[in-house]
Parts: structure tokens; sequence; C-alpha cells
């Protein structure tokens, strides 16, 4: 059964937007956010791990997340003006088209350095993966 938060997406976005605003608030942290006396604070899951051998597609598969979020963000913002009537039937083609291209680049981008688009999905821990879903 799908969550609530999978089946309303904008929710899901709200509460990344909600933990992202409490992690980078220069406000001191509030009571129920500290750990309790006593406890120690949990490890982080996993730790970076600097090998020679792989940091070059670690990087670009760093850098290949960061186009892919920017490609996803474009997209949406072209539906809503498609939705919003803002562009002429040329321009929806136009844009239609490129965002095509540029999906296409990022797959053949990913295919070159042995990577998936799965692989672009970083997984935030407690906020979940970075981009949402595949359709």
């Amino acid at each position: 059964m799908a969550s609530e938060a999978e089946r309303d997406p904008g929710r899901r976005f709200d509460e990344v937007a909600e933990a992202a605003a409490r992690a980078f608030s220069l406000l001191p942290a509030a009571p129920q956010d500290l750990p309790a006396a006593g406890r120690a604070t949990p490890s982080p899951a996993r730790r970076i791990s600097a090998d020679p051998d792989t940091v070059e597609r670690d990087l670009v598969r760093l850098v290949l997340t960061l186009v892919e979020l920017l490609r996803q963000l474009m997209e949406r913002q072209a539906l809503h003006r498609v939705d919003q009537g803002d562009l002429s039937e040329e321009q929806e083609e136009r844009l239609g088209a490129t965002l095509m291209i540029l999906h296409d680049r990022m797959t053949d981008l990913c295919e070159q350095y042995g990577l998936t688009m799965e692989d672009l999905n970083l997984d935030l821990g407690p906020l979940g993966t970075l981009l949402p879903p595949a359709d």
C-alpha cells in the first residue's frame, strides 16, 4: 500500500523542504532534537571512502546527480508553464525536444561511466532519496 507521501509528491517535497530548513537553521536545536542524556549519538550509516581507483567515477556520479536534479526541476517548471498556457505551441515543441535531448545525453553519460539513472538517486537517510521515484 502506498504511503501518503508517495500518493502526494507535493507533500513529500514539503517534508524535505521543512527538514532542510531545520537542518540549516542558525537557531539552537530544540530540546526534543537533542539526544537524551547518557545516550551516545548514533554514528553515520556510511563513511566517505576516498579510494583512488574510484574517485573519478564517484566525482562524475556526484556531478551527474546534480545535473539530473536540475534537469528534473527544469522539466517540472516547463510543465508548469505549459499548464499555465504561457508558451506558444512552437515554444512547447522546442522545449519538449530540448528536454528529451538532455535526458538522452544524461543516459549516454551514465552509460559512459558505468552508471544507471538509479545510481544518481542519493539516499539522504531519514529524508529519503534526493530524486523523486521514477514514474
